[in-house]
């Protein structure tokens, strides 16, 4: 009975240790298989640095725009009046190229430097035409329209009248302060603001008729004061 087991145990020894063998072979078999798969690789795109340089370069330049004005062209600057450009100039500023204009006032004897991209975003102006001129002088002709308001009030929308820009709201103010000597005497800022407003107005006067501002100044106030007497006599005449 001994033998036997002993012989049973041995039995099942050998068995167990064929089984281990042949789980080790199938290991090494399928572990072999497997390296001989080729490793498939994710594609990755990627994009020539050369290319990436054009796209820069392309976004980066900047469009040019036109220039609106030409050395030599009168325009007007809304805080300043008819101006000169003497000069286009070119400058940089935090690594671009900026474009001025370089305008000279003749009134106030001053040069002024004006970016050309933000020339019209400023309220600047090319001259009126003659025809457009005629037309805008005919304001003076009417009757003067004075709000009944506190004089420092009306002395604000006056002085923002005459800095607009605007051909047709500064010969408003011109008409509106204008007296002749039938008339009651003005304030001394009243005056003032009046001759601002027509002095402005004659330099364009002057520079479209091409005159000098002392004749254009004379043409304005021949105006007005034909323009006041007549209402004054259809007013005498009721």
């Amino acid at each position: 009975m001994v033998k036997n087991k002993k012989t049973k145990q041995k039995k099942t020894k050998a068995t167990k240790s064929k089984v281990a063998k042949i789980k080790n072979r199938t290991k090494k078999n399928s572990t072999k298989k497997n390296t001989n798969k080729p490793k498939i690789k994710a594609k990755v795109t990627k994009k020539s640095p050369q290319k990436n340089k054009k796209n820069l370069k392309k976004t980066s330049k900047p469009k040019k725009i036109p220039l609106q004005y030409s050395v030599g062209d009168f325009i007007v600057y809304p805080t300043h009046g008819v101006g000169e450009i003497k000069s286009i100039q070119t400058f940089e500023v935090a690594g671009e190229k900026l474009e001025m204009y370089e305008v000279f006032f003749e009134k106030e004897k001053m040069t002024q430097k004006i970016p050309t991209i933000k020339a019209k975003e400023n309220g600047t102006r090319k001259v009126s035409s003659r025809a457009n001129l005629k037309k805008t002088l005919e304001i003076l002709n009417g009757k003067a329209k004075i709000r009944r308001t506190m004089w420092s009030r009306r002395a604000q929308e006056y002085e923002s009248k005459i800095n607009s820009g605007s051909l047709n709201e500064l010969t408003e103010v011109v008409r509106d302060l204008f007296r002749n000597s039938n008339q009651p005497e003005q304030s001394y800022s009243e005056r003032q603001l009046y001759e601002s407003a027509r002095d402005r107005l004659a330099r364009e006067v002057a520079v479209v008729e091409k005159t000098d501002d002392d004749k254009a100044v004379e043409k304005i106030e021949i105006i007005l004061n034909e323009a006041t007497k007549k209402s004054s006599s259809e007013i005498s005449s009721l």
